[in-house]
């Protein structure tokens, strides 16, 4: 394997570029997909080859159950200084572990405490809360999720505005933007160098969303007073991986952009511009990491396969 299974581990940061042009220069829908799945792949190839050199690290502490041809030299000659970089990987990849599993955790717990408060009221799109805190989302689950809103955030906004953020928070749903945020989040947990990315697609969701409400009301500037009511009062969504009208992103650049023109709905930027380049740059550093991965796990396997006695 040599230095190969160490190459996941940093190719991330060949994504910080796309991460901050994919936000000016693509539409928020494809810039979203993008970043996601280039986080996706990216984290899941980082966290494979720490389990691989995790492995390498526990077959050399006493008592330990795995075969004792796994602590051959032939076998811990795969991994460049297996003595220091295998121990370390056992702390680090339980550390992955539980980030991933704990935010994983919260998430699933706010909605099912979000279902079990709305679990007397109507079965209607809208769930509007007799609450003074102001706040919306969109509370994905059963066959087309619902809006939350309350009273408190609607008696803010005009008639009009209120259409907005209905349209706003319908397009999260329709668009399962919670899918793409907790994507995002797990990602920048597995892999601390994926946390632009993170920040990236928290942004481009809410302006996906922007865009898809501008388009069903038919009014650009309707949609960007929302958004600036909405963020002066609102506290936002109860956890990151949930969609808002005044959630993530900087509120001054996505009301700037709703009243500019509309974005072009190009499905892949040209390679003689700066986006290009950092998207093809992200887009070859995923396939990189992914060569990396695979290359080291077979490698490894071929290894292990052959020290463990018949």
């Amino acid at each position: 394997m040599g230095v190969f299974v160490f190459l996941p581990l940093v190719l991330p940061l060949t994504a910080w570029p796309i991460a901050r042009l994919a936000e000016q220069h693509l539409h928020p829908r494809t810039a979203t997909r993008l970043l996601t799945g280039v986080a996706a792949v990216m984290a899941a190839c980082s966290t494979l080859c720490l389990g691989l050199v995790m492995v390498v690290g526990t077959a050399q502490l006493p008592g330990n159950p795995l075969p004792d041809g796994w602590s051959d030299p032939e076998v811990r000659e795969a991994v460049p200084y297996d003595e220091v970089v295998g121990k370390a990987a056992i702390p680090a990849l339980c550390a992955v572990l539980v980030a991933c599993g704990r935010a994983m955790w919260r998430h699933g717990r706010v909605r099912r405490r979000a279902h079990r408060a709305l679990a007397g009221m109507r079965e209607t799109e809208v769930a509007v809360l007799p609450d003074h805190v102001p706040y919306a989302y969109a509370l994905p689950g059963g066959r087309r999720g619902r809006v939350v809103v309350t009273t408190a955030l609607l008696d803010c906004l005009e008639p009009a505005e209120r259409r907005a953020l209905f349209a706003h928070e319908r397009a999260h749903l329709t668009a399962r933007h919670h899918r793409f945020l907790l994507a995002a989040q797990l990602a920048a947990r597995a892999n601390p160098f994926l946390r632009p990315l993170r920040t990236a697609v928290a942004y481009t969701a809410e302006r996906w969303a922007d865009e898809d409400a501008a388009q069903a009301i038919g009014s650009r500037r309707t949609v960007a007073c929302a958004i600036g009511k909405a963020a002066l009062v609102s506290r936002g969504t109860p956890v990151a991986t949930l969609a808002g009208l005044a959630a993530a992103g900087p509120v001054p650049r996505r009301v700037a952009a709703l009243l500019g023109p509309a974005p072009a709905a190009r499905s892949w930027p040209s390679l003689f511009t700066s986006v290009g380049v950092a998207t093809w740059g992200a887009a070859a550093g995923a396939a990189v990491s992914a060569m990396s991965s695979a290359n080291s796990a077979v490698t490894m396997v071929l290894i292990l396969n052959a020290a463990t006695p018949l």
